[in-house]
């Protein structure tokens, strides 16, 4: 057979680079794109940042072929007419002046200094806390405890184990153990539960954690010649326990999320205010453009690449400011009732609806959701968060996902300590409410919010 040449037409997208840098900065959270620009203003001397109190329209100096991408920086500010209220560097103050987190070893400290003990329990006391290791486990032995107390005559055995078990009881429960059973065991004594069911998971978890790792709870049964089904829920409540107490306290410092916008209630209803916008707005260095103008050869052609950059950046950042709050707006609309009246009104949600009410691809308006955070008045919440999908009430109106939950949540936080409701009680609630829910999905929604099957909430009365 003859091979030969054939052509074809075919269509394909191919994004232009500056295309490509304002897709990449619309996904880009507060703290990337300020990193960007500071990377851009390093390496870019066409580049400078605009000071607060000075008015620019840098987007004039844009390419023709991104005209139609975004507005000026002048009509961003016109449009929305949302100035930021406090200065940059009141927040800066105001973050600075947080307190260093806790760590592991200050936050039993402050409790052993609480504790009525003698100095002599208080040294042997801070000398445990000291040994322990990052997951709150006490490795040391006897002896160097007793090296490390320094006390005369030396810390007995029994004075150590005395202070040891004190430490246990602390705040996270079980610091101080000296194995994952011992550990276990610890937060079982402070549990309110079925009295038969915390002798079943104490037993489970002073003889059978090798077994249960390997075989699961059918194994633990087998050995133990425990009931099944009782053997399954201690082992249930067992999973509720902390394996590691001393992991929260693990990170040097906590990462605080800042808002990128606030909504806010105004007499014409509620507003969006952008809350980080300072320091973002950047234009042309004049010095630099004239250079740009009167430069010929190879120094006229790597100025011009600084040009052409710098433009794209400049424009990729208003476009970025000028879509995100379109986004944000049209999710304002249609939380309304969110924000007026709280979780139990959150709408369902998508993100096609909001493209399409905005006349965006929503592959945009995925990116423009990522990482970004607005502060409302039921709290501080990730933008795509509120989106989701929903149950139809009896009514045809469709509740969101959240909605539901808070409900559950609501119904389980009135119960009776001593009858906590089942799943197919809340489902029968719910329905008795007009809100028809599978008890799957409510299985799936309780276990979302973190709380535990009824078995394991019921409380001695």
């Amino acid at each position: 057979m003859k091979a030969r040449a054939q052509l074809s037409p075919r269509q394909s997208t191919k994004l232009t680079p500056q295309l490509q840098l304002a897709l990449k900065l619309l996904q880009c959270t507060q703290t990337e794109l300020e990193q960007e620009i500071e990377n851009a203003l390093a390496a870019n001397p066409m580049l400078e940042r605009v000071e607060a109190d000075t008015e620019t329209t840098a987007l004039n100096d844009a390419p023709a072929e991104f005209a139609g991408e975004g507005p000026d920086v002048e009509d961003v500010h016109a449009e929305t007419d949302f100035p930021h209220t406090a200065a940059p560097e009141a927040e800066e103050s105001l973050w600075d002046a947080l307190p260093e987190p806790k760590t592991l070893r200050s936050h039993l400290g402050e409790q052993l200094q609480l504790s009525a003990l003698s100095r002599r329990d208080l040294a042997i006391g801070e000398a445990l806390i000291d040994s322990l290791d990052e997951d709150g486990y006490c490795q040391a032995g006897a002896e160097d405890l007793r090296t490390a107390s320094a006390l005369v005559p030396p810390a007995n055995d029994a004075e150590i184990e005395a202070v040891r078990h004190l430490i246990q009881r602390f705040d996270p429960v079980g610091v101080a153990s000296r194995s994952l059973s011992e550990c276990l065991q610890v937060q079982l004594t402070q549990i309110a539960a079925d009295p038969d069911l915390l002798t079943l998971a104490t037993d489970i978890a002073m003889r059978h954690l090798d077994v249960l790792a390997r075989g699961g709870a059918a194994a633990v049964a087998k050995a133990g010649g425990f009931d099944p089904l009782r053997t399954a829920e201690a082992v249930a409540l067992l999973k509720t326990l902390d394996p590691k107490p001393g992991a929260l306290f693990q990170h040097s410092r906590t990462e605080y999320v800042e808002p990128d916008f606030a909504i806010v209630a105004q007499r014409n209803g509620w507003q969006v205010h952008s809350l980080r916008d300072a320091g973002q707005h950047l234009r042309l260095n004049a010095y630099y453009l004239k250079l740009t103008r009167n430069s010929r050869g190879a120094d006229a052609a790597h100025l011009a690449q600084y040009l052409q950059e710098a433009r794209w950046l400049i424009a990729g950042i208003a476009s970025r400011r000028d879509t995100l709050l379109k986004v944000v707006k049209a999710v304002v609309r249609k939380q309304t009732p969110f924000l007026d009246s709280g979780p139990a009104a959150l709408q369902a949600m998508s993100m096609r609806e909001i493209a399409e009410s905005i006349g965006l691809h929503e592959s945009t308006v995925s990116r423009a959701c990522s990482g970004k955070w607005l502060a409302t008045p039921h709290g501080m919440l990730e933008l795509g968060s509120l989106f989701g999908s929903g149950i139809t009430d009896d009514s045809g109106t469709v509740q969101a996902a959240g909605a539901v939950q808070t409900q559950i949540a609501a119904l389980i936080a009135a119960e009776t300590a001593g009858k906590p409701l089942s799943d197919a009680k809340l489902e029968q609630l719910l329905t008795d409410r007009g809100l028809p829910v599978a008890r799957r999905t409510i299985a799936k929604y309780r276990e979302a919010l973190g709380i535990p099957p009824s078995h394991l909430r019921k409380k001695p009365q």
